[in-house]
C-alpha cells in the first residue's frame, strides 16, 4: 500500500473538516480554550472569520518549536533534467517545489511563512468543496528569507517526504522543531501527488485528470535529487532554476556528509527506499510508513519506525523491512494513535472540532485518542533525539527505553 487514507469511518474526510475551518478562517488556539468561540455551522456560508475577545482574528495554530534558534525558510523551484516528465509536455523535465528550513538570525521585521502558499491553500480548500476567499490559514514559526545562523561549522541536513495526496507542510511541527535545534531541513512537494504552487502561478493537485500515479520509488527519486541539490548548496551553487536570491549565509551552510531523512506514510516508505539505495543518507525515520511497493535489502545504518496503523502487528511489509535491519534500529508506538496522529493534523483537527462543534469521538476516529499536546511533544522530541544521536552523536535517554516523561510511548520488541 502506498496511499494515505483521508476518510474517516463516518465518511467525513479529514481534508474536508480542515478545509472548512480554513475557509472560515479561524479556530481556538492550541491550549487557549478560554478564547474559543461558540461556532456551530453546518456548512461554511461566509468567509467572515471569528475573532478573539480582543477583536483580532484567531487562527489555527501550531506549537512553537522548543530549540534555541530562530527559524528561517525559503522556497526553491527545482528541475531534475535527468528525468523527463511526459505528462508535463514534450521536452519537459520533472519540476519540484521544495523549501529549506534552517536556524536563523534575528529577523523579526520579516513576515512569518504560511503553512501553505495562497495558491496551494486555495486548491486545498477547493478540493474540500469550499471556493471561498482565503482568510487565515496557519502561520509557521519561520521568517521568510531570514539570514542563516552560522555557528562556525556546516549544519547537518534532513530531507523530508510527505504522504500520498498531501503536501510538504504536513509535518511542519517536526520540521520547524529540527530547524530550531540547528538542522537544515529540506521538504519537497512530490509533483502530481501534492497540492503545490510554482513561481509562475501554476497550481497542481493530486487529482488532475490523467496525472501519473506517484509511487514510493518516485518519491525516493525526488528525494535523491534533493540530495543532489543539497550538494549544490554546499558547494556554493544556487539550484533554483529561476536564480532566486537565497537568504544570506545559506550557500555553503549544509553539510552534505551529515544527512538524515524522514517521511510520513508513503514518505516513510520512500525514506526506506532512499536509505537502502543511497549511502549519502546516514539515518532514516519512517513515520507510520506502509513499507510496501519498495525493494527491500539489508540495511546497516540506523533506522527508526514510529508506527500506528501500519505497525508490524498489522502490516506484513513492515515486518519484512524490519527483518532486514542490520544496524541500530528501534520501533516505538504511542497509545491511542491513528495514522494521522504523528502529523500536523493531530494538532489542527482538535481545533477544527472546537470551531465546528464536532464531537470529540468523531475527531478521535481520525487522529486517535492521543491528546494534541502529547502528540506535539512526541513529534518534537523523538525525531530530534533520533537525529541528534545518529548525526550529532548526542546520546538521548529517550531512545534507551520507556521514559516517565512519555508514559504513552511503548518500545516494541
Amino acid at each position: 500500500m502506498d496511499t494515505t487514507p483521508f476518510t474517516g469511518p463516518t465518511g467525513l474526510t479529514r481534508r474536508r473538516m480542515l478545509g472548512t475551518a480554513l475557509a472560515l478562517g479561524a479556530a481556538a488556539p492550541l491550549g487557549l480554550a478560554s478564547t474559543a468561540l461558540a461556532a456551530t455551522p453546518t456548512a461554511p456560508t461566509s468567509p467572515t472569520a471569528p475573532t478573539t475577545p480582543s477583536g483580532t482574528p484567531a487562527r489555527l495554530t501550531l506549537p512553537e518549536p522548543t530549540g534555541p534558534h530562530r527559524i528561517g525558510t525559503v522556497d526553491l523551484h527545482l528541475r531534475d533534467t535527468s528525468r523527463p516528465d511526459p505528462f508535463a509536455g514534450p521536452g519537459r523535465f520533472r519540476e519540484l517545489m521544495a523549501a529549506v528550513w534552517y536556524p536563523a538570525r534575528k529577523a523579526e521585521e520579516l513576515p512569518l511563512a504560511p503553512w501553505l502558499s495562497d495558491g496551494a491553500l486555495k486548491a486545498f480548500l477547493d478540493d474540500a468543496g469550499y471556493q471561498l476567499p482565503i482568510t487565515a490559514g496557519p502561520l509557521t514559526a519561520a521568517r521568510l528569507g531570514a539570514p542563516v545562523h552560522r555557528p562556525g561549522h556546516r549544519l547537518p541536513v534532513i530531507v523530508y517526504s510527505h504522504g500520498a495526496h498531501a503536501h510538504r507542510a504536513v509535518n511542519t511541527v517536526i520540521v520547524q522543531e529540527l530547524a530550531s535545534h540547528g538542522y537544515v531541513v529540506v521538504t519537497v512537494d512530490h509533483t502530481w501527488d501534492a497540492f503545490t504552487e510554482f513561481p509562475d502561478g501554476r497550481v497542481l493537485t493530486p487529482w488532475i485528470e490523467g496525472a501519473p500515479r506517484i509511487s514510493p520509488n518516485d518519491c525516493a527519486a525526488d528525494a535523491r535529487f534533493i540530495l543532489d541539490c543539497v550538494e549544490e548548496l554546499a558547494a556554493g551553487r544556487n539550484p533554483d532554476v529561476d536564480g532566486k536570491a537565497l537568504p544570506e549565509g545559506l550557500l555553503c551552510a549544509p553539510d552534505p556528509a551529515d544527512v538524515g531523512m524522514f517521511g510520513w506514510s508513503k514518505g516513510g516508505s520512500a525514506t526506506a527506499a532512499v536509505i537502502m539505495a543511497d549511502r549519502r543518507v546516514r539515518a532514516g525515520l519512517a513515520i507510520d510508513g506502509p513499507m510496501g511497493a519498495i525493494t527491500v535489502t539489508d540495511l546497516d545504518r540506523p533506522f527508526m519506525m514510529l508506527t500506528a496503523e501500519f505497525g508490524r502487528d498489522q502490516n506484513p511489509d513492515a515486518v519484512t523491512f524490519w527483518n532486514h535491519l542490520r544496524g541500530w534500529h528501534l520501533n516505538i508506538q504511542a497509545d491511542g494513535v491513528r495514522h494521522n496522529s504523528y502529523e500536523d493534523a493531530a494538532i489542527l483537527m482538535p481545533q477544527v472540532g472546537k470551531l465546528l462543534n464536532i464531537p470529540d469521538a468523531q475527531i478521535q476516529r481520525m487522529v486517535g485518542t492521543l491528546p494534541a499536546d502529547r502528540s506535539a511533544r512526541i513529534q518534537q522530541s523523538y525525531p530530534l533525539a533520533f537525529f541528534d544521536r545518529h548525526l550529532r552523536h548526542r546520546r538521548s535517554p529517550l531512545l534507551d527505553g520507556p521514559s516517565p516523561k512519555f508514559p504513552e510511548v511503548k518500545f516494541l520488541p
